[in-house]
């Protein structure tokens, strides 16, 4: 009778739950897959067609070349610099106003940082009284006015993952300041009583007893980057070689209005980002083992 009592409420505390994640999340994946073997429109099965759209279109993959770009310098870039803030800006008086000035891009909309930062990227002829202030100090420096957003390739691709480092950059600094300050005082004392320079105490201390939370921190950087899709929209919308996965995915479905095409992309996405989900959840598993 106890057991049974409990079995209920377990189903009445779990039960919401459960159908709120089939309800959002596991009836749209499932739904998203069908349709991505079917046309534009839905009604005609079409097999693989939208796959082989995804893996050998030109505008496909120079977005899988642009979201590996932003995966590795975006990555890299947010957890490195937020570990260097981390750790410098711990010994300074003005700490805490330095680190909210860090953080503060992560209170604003990434809408409104591609605005921002469009402006800033503001491109006009030489002639021409100069709108952004990055061409305005190029031209106090002696050089001409650049297009970032619109030449050359890479050099837009990467003045929009500018963009990305300067609002998450504040997000990796805040969890790895917290992480560096859980680190026992007496070891880094230890440490410098052994004679250990600066170097080899960040080295052979404080890196492996931030790495636990060094990884989180890249992983849920990987995962963001992977589905980037607003500061792309905003300052571009995919033009001038600037293509990204989730982006070209909102084009097909809402502005090409291809459904099987849309989803299809959107199974890859899911498939990308997939097995960084399970190695992040083996990590969690092992760490509580």
């Amino acid at each position: 009778m106890i057991k049974g009592r409990q079995n209920i409420w377990a189903v009445l505390f779990v039960g919401p739950a459960l159908f709120f994640t089939a309800a959002y999340l596991l009836y749209p994946t499932i739904n998203t897959i069908g349709l991505s073997f079917m046309d534009r429109y839905s009604e005609n099965f079409v097999g693989l067609q939208n796959f082989i759209y995804v893996f050998t279109s030109q505008t496909m993959l120079t977005a899988f070349r642009n979201n590996v770009l932003w995966l590795v310098v975006f990555t890299f870039f947010t957890v490195s610099l937020g570990l260097l803030f981390a750790i410098l800006l711990d010994r300074v008086r003005y700490e805490k106003i330095a680190k909210t000035m860090i953080f503060m891009p992560m209170a604003i909309s990434f809408v409104g940082a591609g605005v921002i930062w469009k402006f800033i990227y503001a491109y006009r002829p030489p002639m021409v009284d100069q709108l952004g202030i990055l061409n305005q100090v190029v031209i106090w420096l002696g050089g001409e006015p650049i297009g970032w957003l619109i030449e050359r390739p890479w050099v837009n691709n990467l003045a929009l993952i500018v963009v990305g480092i300067w609002i998450w950059t504040g997000f990796c600094m805040v969890i790895l300041s917290a992480a560096y300050r859980g680190i026992p005082q007496e070891i880094i004392e230890a440490a410098k009583v052994d004679g250990a320079t600066e170097w080899q105490k960040f080295r052979h201390v404080v890196l492996p007893s931030m790495k636990p939370t060094i990884i989180v921190v890249a992983v849920t950087m990987v995962v963001n980057v992977l589905k980037i899709f607003d500061i792309v929209y905003v300052m571009t919308n995919g033009q001038f070689g600037t293509e990204v996965i989730a982006n070209r995915m909102y084009k097909e479905m809402f502005a090409f209005t291809n459904f099987g095409r849309a989803s299809a992309i959107a199974t890859v996405l899911f498939l990308l980002i997939v097995p960084v989900i399970i190695f992040n959840v083996r990590r969690m598993k092992e760490e509580g083992a």
